[in-house]
């Protein structure tokens, strides 16, 4: 079983629209062997739902959302997963402080022919053009993990 962790700041916006559209690729490619959850690297959104403009995005793709509350990143996660894939640079740093190691730690556009951050929606209010880095990010990351299993 890989697991996979996608972390951003508040765990309302990016990291939970990238975990329920890696679940939804996972699901349409018939995987069983990948399982995906989501975390912030701040306590400012803790418990909160996800944002209506991840809501709305997902649900204009027809991709369902994972049942999800926000919660922080533990140093433990990096002993639980597999991959733990950040949004953007100062993601990346966070989530090397909470778990010592820069180890394990990817963006999710590492994998993309154009390795890049992807905006936080929260600040730019364009959902649409964070779920297409979340769409590329997460086929791609798939393909990798499909073709390193080969």
């Amino acid at each position: 079983m890989t697991k996979i962790l996608f972390v951003c700041h508040g765990n309302i916006c990016r990291s939970p629209m990238a975990e329920s559209v890696m679940a939804y690729l996972v699901k349409a490619r018939g995987l069983t062997n990948i399982e995906v959850s989501s975390a912030a690297t701040s306590s400012e959104e803790l418990g909160n739902p996800v944002h209506p403009g991840t809501q709305r995005i997902l649900a204009q793709y027809k991709i369902p959302l994972i049942p999800h509350r926000a919660r922080k990143m533990t140093r433990s996660d990096g002993d639980d997963f597999d991959y733990l894939v950040g949004m953007d640079s100062a993601n990346l740093r966070n989530m090397a402080l909470i778990v010592g190691t820069m180890d394990k730690i990817f963006g999710l556009l590492d994998w993309s022919s154009l390795p890049r951050d992807i905006a936080d929606p929260w600040y730019t209010g364009d959902f649409e053009a964070t779920f297409r880095d979340v769409w590329e990010g997460c086929n791609s990351m798939l393909d990798m993990l499909c073709n390193e299993k080969e």
